[in-house]
């Protein structure tokens, strides 16, 4: 079984906004997971749709693997560095805001 991975690194939404979306493409046909993803209403769909594509072109370029019957075998998603900013807040004080950033690995597999 011929294996090609695909990374996206620093990407500005949060892990547990994007690990919905994988959870929904892990396991399908590369071609069924765009079309479920095309239709999502989550904005991590058109990321990860984005490094989909980007896996096969890397599969197309490898070469001698069949793009037709590739699956997503695995996809993960890791917490990134955090943005740290702050917002003022009454009498003087301050608060942390917490900007979150994913990094999600892709691996799709011939079947």
């Amino acid at each position: 079984m011929k294996q090609v991975k695909a990374h996206l690194r620093y990407l500005r939404v949060a892990p547990r906004k994007v690990r919905l979306v994988a959870d929904a493409v892990r396991g399908l046909p590369v071609q069924q997971a765009i079309d479920l993803l095309t239709f999502a209403s989550k904005s991590a769909a058109v990321d990860i749709s984005k490094l989909i594509r980007s896996a096969v072109a890397n599969a197309d370029h490898k070469g001698g693997i069949d793009i037709d019957h590739l699956i997503v075998k695995t996809i993960y998603v890791d917490q990134g560095p955090i943005i740290r900013r702050f917002l003022a807040r009454a009498r003087g004080s301050a608060s942390r805001i917490n900007k979150k950033t994913s990094h999600i690995t892709v691996v799709l597999e011939e079947k």
